[in-house]
């Protein structure tokens, strides 16, 4: 069973990887033997989370502003020149706004859908030659993208464009996982409630404890929750599931 969930000897990229659930994600895959690159936009972070990261394993930072085209391409050319393959990649780099549907602003629409949405499909388009030298029959390489409840039910939250954008990434991960099949690449998404993160913190501050009672199960996601479920996609526990949109939330997306 350990090696059934073990992840020893692979190499993962987890973009906005320096905290919340990217680094819960992170963690989990560099405590079950996995090398993990980390991303975010600030250097500092990526550093401070490398550096934590490597008491429980290796990680690497790799810093860079996914937003941006050319960022994109960078972390392709500086991952190819340092690995001959890439066995997971985390697209969990993510943002949100809220406001009124009178007052919803274009802005907060097209950054939101850019970072959700663009930005992991451009990503995996960068990466899908390091995933192909990385995938096999018996152990294809790995695709998890970092989707939402939002996306699976209606949220009461005015978040327009954040819940457009993870519906959208869910049904993103069942197409490539139809397309990348064949080339030994499976694509799954979670699909995370609440747990504690900078995007939720001020919604848990004001009405955490409503939430966690909502809950069939009655509490909030907690670290281990997240990384159990990617340890298990990207393992070889998961190596025959793809196309799945998987709910991590206690109950409330699929229950509610």
């Amino acid at each position: 069973m350990s090696d059934l969930f073990s992840v020893a000897g692979r190499t993962a990229l987890v973009t906005g990887g320096t905290r919340g659930i990217g680094l819960m994600i992170a963690r989990g895959l560099v405590e079950a033997g996995a090398k993990v690159y980390v991303s975010s936009r600030k250097p500092e972070a990526c550093e401070a989370a490398a550096a934590e990261l490597n008491q429980h394993g290796e990680a690497v930072a790799l810093p860079a502003d996914l937003s941006e085209e050319a960022e994109i391409a960078r972390v392709a050319e500086e991952l190819s020149a340092r690995e001959q393959g890439l066995d997971i990649l985390v697209n969990n780099a993510g943002a949100t706004w809220g406001a009124t549907l009178d007052e919803f602003p274009v802005s907060g629409w097209d950054k939101v859908m850019d970072l959700n949405l663009r930005s992991p499909f451009l990503l995996t388009q960068a990466l899908l030659p390091l995933l192909r030298a990385a995938g096999t029959p018996d152990s294809p390489a790995r695709i998890i993208n970092v989707g939402s409840i939002d996306g699976l039910h209606v949220s009461p939250l005015p978040t327009y464009s954040y819940a457009a954008s993870k519906a959208g990434l869910h049904h993103l991960t069942r197409v490539l996982a139809k397309e990348l099949g064949p080339q030994h690449i499976t694509v799954n998404a979670i699909a995370p409630g609440p747990f504690e993160s900078k995007m939720m913190a001020a919604t848990l501050a004001a009405v955490g404890d409503q939430i966690a009672a909502s809950a069939p199960l009655r509490r909030i996601g907690r670290p281990d929750d997240m990384a159990g479920v990617a340890v298990y996609l990207a393992s070889r526990a998961g190596s025959y599931v793809t196309g799945a949109v998987i709910p991590v939330d206690g109950g409330i997306g699929t229950t509610v």
